[in-house]
């Protein structure tokens, strides 16, 4: 499987299990606040990934090994990480809730995919061609009709800057969580639910926001271990393979994932709009797992430290004594090559076109 379909099938399947999260969420939001319910989300995902992280440790010698862990270099953009999904996102997501209507508020949300898109292409120096543009286009697409409902749009400018803001913070988290997706992904997100579920939690308690039963805490705790730990993690390996303005377009298939769960679990009912979101995203994700982006590159020289194999962009020495099983990780120098083959934007192939 190439490192492209890889990447699609990730993208897809964190997807969907962060879709399943707004129907079951959905359900245990009258025992709760949205507040509350995020601090117990990100902190079941972080407390789950602490279990699989001790139960690494006990396994095999060297597979922990294979990653490259979190170092000092790399806390600044944890930190951001941190503040943009884990502070400044919800809590301007709560403030233009509380100003905009429900339908207004459901098309606003939709912005995050556009605007990672936009600054992984204008800020982070991904590259997404014609082809790429018109697939995630027809995603986007299907989730605007996906969002539409009838009623009332409503709201103030303050509610309008708020879920932009918020939208925009999570584009940010995005594009930093690449940055970072080359280091160990389990450590990574369990860092930044952790991280983001003492910050969301600390701000419920601080707004004495009620906090719900032992039995909705102990589901809450479960639910975010799948949606806010598991996903994210294959996220993370997709924003590795991809770059992050195609995984946006993949991981903006969760709500669709969302709406087919709540069909038996809430005893909806899918609308004609949410067929015709449907067949957009799926023309979207078709045409993204077919698109093909070639030409003669050049890589500059660049000295870092990931997982890897050696294949054509891995050919180094290593020092004496260095197990050379594969895959491994250490920090290595990438000297300038010259070549032809398809790519995506990933950290190795970000060039001008």
């Amino acid at each position: 499987m190439s490192s492209r379909v890889k990447g699609a099938v990730l993208g897809l399947s964190a997807a969907a299990l962060f879709g399943v999260s707004a129907p079951v969420a959905k359900l245990l939001l009258p025992s709760s606040t949205p507040l509350v319910l995020a601090s117990l989300l990100y902190l079941g995902g972080g407390l789950g990934l602490t279990g699989l992280e001790a139960l690494r440790r006990l396994g095999p010698s060297g597979v922990k090994g294979r990653e490259a862990g979190i170092g000092r270099k790399d806390l600044p953009l944890l930190a951001g990480v941190i503040l943009c999904g884990g502070i400044l996102g919800p809590v301007l997501m709560l403030v233009g809730l509380q100003r905009m209507s429900g339908v207004a508020a459901s098309l606003m949300l939709n912005l995050e995919g556009p605007f990672t898109i936009l600054l992984a292409l204008l800020v982070f120096g991904e590259h997404l061609g014609r082809a790429g543009t018109l697939a995630a286009g027809f995603v986007m697409a299907g989730a605007a009709v996906l969002g539409f409902q009838e009623g009332e749009l409503h709201g103030d400018i303050i509610g309008v800057l708020a879920l932009s803001g918020a939208c925009l913070a999570w584009a940010v988290d995005n594009n930093l969580t690449q940055r970072l997706s080359l280091k160990d992904p389990l450590t990574l997100v369990r860092i930044k639910a952790l991280g983001s579920g003492a910050c969301t939690f600390v701000l419920a308690w601080m707004t004495g926001q009620p906090f719900p039963g032992a039995h909705v805490v102990g589901g809450t705790l479960v639910l975010g271990f799948a949606s806010y730990g598991l996903s994210i993690v294959l996220d993370a390996y997709a924003l590795r393979l991809l770059g992050a303005a195609r995984e946006a377009a993949y991981f903006a298939t969760a709500p669709f994932v969302g709406a087919l769960v709540a069909v038996p679990l809430l005893g909806e009912r899918l609308r004609p709009l949410d067929l015709v979101a449907g067949g957009l995203m799926a023309t979207g994700v078709v045409l993204l797992l077919r698109e093909r982006h070639g030409h003669s590159h050049t890589h500059a020289p660049l000295a870092h430290e990931h997982a890897h194999v050696h294949d054509t962009h891995h050919q180094h020495a290593h020092p004496p004594g260095m197990s050379t099983a594969e895959p491994h990780s250490h920090p290595h120098h990438h000297a300038p090559l010259t070549h032809d083959h398809p790519h995506v934007s990933d950290l190795h192939h970000r060039h001008k076109h």
